[in-house]
This record gives C-alpha cells, sequence and structure tokens, in this order.
C-alpha cells in the first residue's frame, strides 16, 4: 500500500483546515477540523491518481517522512504543521 506524507495547515477556527501532499503538486484536501481534512485526504489522493493515469503518466514514488526532512522546500513546513500518513486508496492505484 502507497502512503503519502500529508502536511496538516490548521490556521485557527475561522479557516478550513488544509491537507497537502509534498510528493504530489497540487493534490489537495480540506475539512472544517482536522479529522474532516483528514477524512477527505484519501479521497483527493484517489483523484489526483486518477487523473494522473488519465495523463498516461505514473505517480512518484513517495518520499518517507526522513526524505522530506531533508528537502529544503518542504523542511520548514514540517516544522510548523501537522503531519500525517495518507493511503491512496487500493482502487485508485489497482492498474499498477
Amino acid at each position: 500500500m502507497a502512503h503519502y506524507v500529508a502536511i496538516i495547515e490548521d490556521t485557527g477556527p475561522d479557516y478550513a483546515v488544509g491537507v497537502w501532499f509534498p510528493d504530489l503538486p497540487g493534490c489537495i484536501s480540506a475539512g472544517d477540523d482536522v479529522d474532516g481534512a483528514l477524512r477527505n485526504a484519501p479521497e483527493a489522493l484517489e483523484l489526483y491518481a486518477e487523473g494522473i493515469e488519465q495523463d498516461g503518466k505514473q505517480l512518484p514514488r513517495p518520499r518517507t517522512l526522513t526524505e522530506l526532512k531533508a528537502d529544503p522546500e518542504v523542511a520548514g513546513d514540517l516544522k510548523t504543521n501537522m503531519v500525517a500518513l495518507v493511503e491512496l486508496p487500493v482502487r485508485a492505484h489497482a492498474a499498477e
């Protein structure tokens, strides 16, 4: 099963909680709270994977948290936000 690191941005009660995936540019999700945003994240992954597949491309390999911490473009976000592993739903990558 593929699991992608998600960065969860919670900027307060007046804003939606955002989730984005450093390895998947443009793959985002949101919710009214952290739990809602995380519940929506697998669907965002699935839709992203379907789009990539339709374009005839392959999803990038998910990097480990250690690899992401070594990436200067992501390291700061890892220090200031919550992080979760989100599983790519099986049907989204069954054709791999």
